[in-house]
């Protein structure tokens, strides 16, 4: 008679094991909440600087050094560009000449001045006389201080020529190329400090008187990074936009909040109140292009993908349930694997 051997016994026990075990394990499956959560106005924003300006030439001339790109860092005070000068060297030069002539005019009246009175004192000289050579010195006085100032705009113009940061930052934009032509008024530079971001928000009238009155709280975020911010602040602007009829408000963002620029798109929730909300996990959405499902258990066990509506992210983990669902409902916590689960398991949590 032959015996089966002790490791084949051992393999059929395993495989007896494995294939009485179910194929698929029961999804498992979390009740639709429905609790008092905070009601959010939720708007489109664009991110800005909040210390941003534009550097415009207030000289003409040919810009001969570009020492900065978009992008580049740069410390206050740096010079970023310089404009040909000449023409204002000139101009500072012909300046200092009128400067001196002044100078010496004014000196000589101030001499001739002198010597009248002492004549006047003497008798030599009649009051008139004395009279013209204050005139004249008193002539010779304004002329040196116009020459003074107009020294004193040339050398400002000159310095003009020279661009520098007037504070430390990244520069968003170049609005000139090396060789360029510069004009008063011309934009050359835009530099913005990336440390002190804000979203901007255009809120029309009707919505505003939703927010009620001040001090508002919000959140912004970042959809291109999925990532939730706390605003450090919320301001308002004393007056409204009288084309759009919109009041914009200016939502800051944390100091030093790394990944964002400006021109960003964003969106700002304001916190409007108390509601009560169904809200389910995150996780139990199915999206499929732009539609949205769950798949809720059925009385039968069997779970049924059912087509809704969300909202906004309650917090991390649950979203809002607009339209589709009723309190209560159970809706399975992994969709993907309710799809394949037998028909008839349903599994509690």
């Amino acid at each position: 008679m032959n015996t089966i051997p002790v490791a084949l016994l051992r393999l059929l026990a395993v495989t007896f094991v494995l294939g009485s075990a179910p194929l698929h394990a029961e999804p498992a499956s979390v009740p639709v909440e429905a609790a008092s959560a905070p009601r959010l106005l939720t708007v489109e924003a664009t991110l800005e600087a909040a210390a941003q300006t534009v550097l415009a030439a207030q000289v003409s001339g040919r810009v001969v050094e570009l020492n900065v790109d978009a992008g580049d860092r740069v410390a206050k005070g740096a010079l970023l560009l310089r404009i040909d000068s000449r023409e204002a060297a000139e101009a500072l030069a012909a300046a200092e000449a009128v400067v001196a002539q002044a100078e010496a005019a004014r000196l000589n009246a101030r001499a001739q001045l002198q010597r009248n009175r002492q004549l006047f004192e003497r008798g030599f000289v009649s009051q008139a006389a004395l009279d013209q050579a204050q005139a004249g010195h008193d002539a010779a006085e304004a002329q040196w201080r116009a020459a003074l100032a107009g020294r004193g705009q040339a050398g400002a113009v000159q310095a003009h020529a020279l661009v520098h940061a007037p504070m430390a930052g990244v520069i968003a934009a170049r609005h000139v190329e090396f060789g360029e032509m510069a004009q008063p008024g011309r934009p050359l530079l835009t530099l913005y400090q990336p440390g002190a971001m804000r979203a901007v928000v255009d809120l029309p009238q009707q919505r505003v008187a939703e927010l009620g009155a001040g001090p508002w709280q919000a959140r912004i975020e970042l959809p291109d990074s999925g990532r939730w911010l706390e605003a450090a602040s919320v301001s308002v602007l004393p007056a409204a936009d009288a084309r759009t009829h919109t009041i914009r408000f200016r939502v800051e963002l944390p100091p030093d909040t790394p990944g964002v620029l400006p021109g960003l798109f964003a969106r700002v929730h304001f916190l409007a109140g108390e509601a009560a909300r169904l809200s389910v996990p995150v996780a139990a959405v199915l999206r499929r292009g732009e539609l949205s499902a769950v798949y809720v258990a059925g009385a039968d066990g069997r779970f049924v993908l059912r087509q809704v509506r969300t909202g906004t992210r309650l917090d991390g983990e649950r979203i809002e349930v607009l339209a589709g669902l009723r309190a209560g409902e159970r809706v399975a916590l992994d969709p993907v694997a309710a799809g394949i689960a037998p028909a008839g398991r349903t599994g509690g949590q």
